[in-house]
């Protein structure tokens, strides 16, 4: 049989009537910003967010990380969690009364705003306000495609929204939503060391963020721009957005018009 549903982070410690024998093995945070993530991978997280801010956070009790293994919820003897397609055609798809299981699983943890979102790459693109709004839910569930993809009816029973990171397929939903859950974390309060370093990066105020620089001044004949040497705060930021404005200008026409427009905004 699979694993258990598996949690990640710091425990909640308060008085309960059952023995603690008797509790569920992955005792929610209390008032704690959460993610769950369904997937045939379980093993596969933390990953990458184990490490670094959002590790030290999640270890810290900032956030939350639950996983819901597919696998437990699939059908007969060895399991199935997908089927061919209706139709014909090549691959698999994951069915729709596994998935709905798991999603019921993940979703009885569920309060206030919380969006259920698949990885697909024909969903939505995930951008920095999507961040920013995910950071400001209670909660996120994201679902972790394989095969040819999922059954569209459970997408529609449980109001999914799809979220694509870019137009390119991978093989599975985990590693996208490990970026989602990254660009999100780090939004939330606490996790980031300086809040500042939130608000001056790329894409925070719709351009790219201007060359950054440090030690040493001079290095194999490069040297620093003068102005940021200069000590005079006012030209460094004046600086710092004409690069922003120009590498936008010049590496993302796209970022570049939605700017100018929203400028022009009343």
């Amino acid at each position: 049989m699979s694993a258990p549903t598996k949690s990640h982070g710091r425990k909640a410690i308060r008085p309960m009537l059952k023995p603690a024998s008797l509790m569920d093995e992955e005792p929610d945070l209390v008032g704690v910003w959460q993610a769950r993530v369904v997937t045939l991978f379980p093993e596969t997280f933390p990953g990458v967010l184990g490490a670094s801010l959002t590790g030290k956070a999640l270890k810290d009790g900032k956030w939350q990380l639950h996983t819901h293994d597919l696998r437990r919820h699939g059908v007969g003897k060895h399991r199935n969690v997908d089927d061919t397609p209706t139709g014909g055609g090549a691959g698999m798809v994951l069915r729709a009364d596994v998935v709905s299981a798991a999603l019921a699983d993940a979703q009885r943890h569920a309060r206030g705003r919380w969006p259920i979102l698949y990885m697909s790459p024909r969903g939505r693109r995930f951008d920095q306000g999507m961040a920013r709004d995910l950071a400001q839910c209670d909660g996120v569930t994201l679902l972790c495609g394989r095969f040819e993809g999922v059954d569209e009816r459970v997408l529609e029973r449980w109001g999914v929204t799809e979220v694509s990171m870019g137009d390119f397929v991978l093989t599975g939903g985990e590693i996208a939503a490990q970026a989602m859950l990254d660009a999100t974390v780090r939004l939330l309060p606490g996790v980031l060391g300086n809040a500042d370093s939130a608000i001056e990066e790329s894409h925070s105020n719709g351009l790219l963020e201007h060359p950054q620089y440090t030690k040493p001044a001079e290095w194999e004949g490069r040297g620093v721009p003068e102005v940021l040497m200069s000590g005079n705060h006012a030209k460094i930021a004046q600086w710092r957005l004409e690069m922003s404005e120009k590498l936008t200008k010049d590496r993302r026409p796209d970022l570049w018009a939605a700017h100018q427009a929203d400028r022009k905004k009343p």
